[in-house]
């Protein structure tokens, strides 16, 4: 696996934190980079750029895909219920350069609302946003291409990402309100440098395929975890405000995420995948990312 070469399509948060660990491990690393400017981050970080942009199709030349391992972490745009880009992607994939494997980040939206049951991967997809139904575009694309050209894909069915400079401090600083903690669904959540030791695991010759929850296995409240953060960076808890008084003063998108309870079981992940989550404590998670060391601190 040392001389399989890695080619990330999407390298922002998460992206750069693969990049450096399979660069640790001796891989070649490109990545997709849409201007010049992307492109020479990418060298910063020793990272080989190859041109080309998603909403371009055209642009999409000569990716080096051969025998790679392709971490596709790239969103879809921001409108409609489609993912066209990963359709662009996939197409531009020559028949003589097939990928080793495919790994999607995907969204654990795709389930929908479940009532704050326990959620394995063999539920049915049921997103009830745009935002989720572009996923399950992206995911059933991904499907269909490799199964077609029979090459092996993981799909990462992902939460909220939290880390080093993704943590919701500006909110908290300005006293937004959160729901009551009585009226709060549940939520999950995966550290970023768990959610990159993922991506690695579900790109490895012979892992199992297919969808995998991805978190850190210990779900709670959005409420629980906005105090929580407010407490470990030493500000006041937000205020709580009742669901009627949210539906007036909470911004669409955050009432859409509200209207959402599951909670992940990740068995297949740990079982199958080999991963076991590193922060598993959000208390602890948190007092490292601001108080200790932060790791890949791009």
């Amino acid at each position: 696996m040392q001389d399989t070469p890695v080619f990330i399509v999407g390298c922002g948060y998460v992206g750069e934190r693969v990049a450096a660990e399979e660069r640790h491990r001796g891989r070649e690393v490109f990545a997709l980079a849409r201007t010049p400017r992307s492109a020479q981050r990418l060298l910063t970080f020793g990272i080989e750029p190859v041109r080309g942009d998603l909403d371009d199709p055209a642009s999409l030349r000569d990716l080096p895909t051969a025998d790679a391992t392709i971490h596709y972490l790239a969103p879809p745009p921001d409108r409609g219920d489609a993912d066209p880009r990963i359709e662009a992607f996939l197409n531009a994939i020559p028949a003589g350069r097939k990928p080793r494997r495919i790994v999607l980040i995907s969204t654990s939206g795709v389930y929908g609302d479940c009532a704050g049951e326990w959620v394995d991967e063999r539920r049915p997809r049921d997103p009830r946003v745009d935002r989720a139904r572009r996923r399950v575009s992206a995911e059933l694309a991904l499907e269909r291409w490799a199964e077609a050209h029979d090459v092996p894909y993981a799909i990462l069915r992902v939460p909220g990402i939290y880390g080093p400079h993704r943590l919701p401090l500006d909110r908290i600083e300005k006293g937004v309100p959160v729901l009551a903690e009585a009226e709060s669904p549940w939520s999950n959540r995966i550290h970023v440098d768990d959610l990159a030791a993922a991506c690695i695991a579900a790109g490895e010759d012979g892992r199992a395929m297919g969808a995998f929850n991805v978190s850190d296995g210990h779900p709670s409240t959005m409420t629980d975890y906005f105090k929580r953060v407010a407490r470990a960076a030493g500000l006041p808890e937000p205020p709580e405000i009742s669901l009627a008084e949210a539906r007036e003063t909470l911004s669409p998108a955050m009432l859409s995420y509200l209207a959402e309870s599951k909670r992940l079981d990740i068995t297949r992940m740990r079982q199958e995948l080999g991963v076991e989550p590193a922060y598993p404590d959000l208390d602890a998670a948190l007092r490292h990312i601001l108080h200790g060391a932060c790791g890949h601190d791009h």
